[in-house]
């Protein structure tokens, strides 16, 4: 299922910069911890497992050139480039 909501899709932005950044490569696979929304107590160490989706390989390449020179670079780029990023929940 792609994700839609805004708020879950700043985390998702935010989460995929900080594991490229970790990785030193663009990463099509993440994780985010379970949403608290769904009621009754959240166990941290239950997490959602969120596909990458980049439709240009022009932007890969742009968010690959960008991881290099830091966290605020890569956030612009991702910025710059999220109409091109979509995340698609797995099971």
């Amino acid at each position: 299922m792609k994700v839609t909501d805004p708020e879950k899709l700043a985390l998702l932005y935010e989460r995929f910069r900080d594991v490229c950044l970790v990785e030193k490569e663009v990463w099509k696979e993440i994780f985010l911890q379970r949403d608290a929304a769904q009621g009754g107590p959240v166990l941290t160490n239950r997490q959602d497992r969120y596909e990458v989706v980049i439709d240009d390989p022009e932007v890969e390449n742009t968010l690959e050139a960008n991881i290099p020179l830091g966290s605020k670079s890569l956030g612009a780029a991702i910025q710059e480039y999220r109409s091109h990023i979509s995340f698609v929940r797995k099971s």
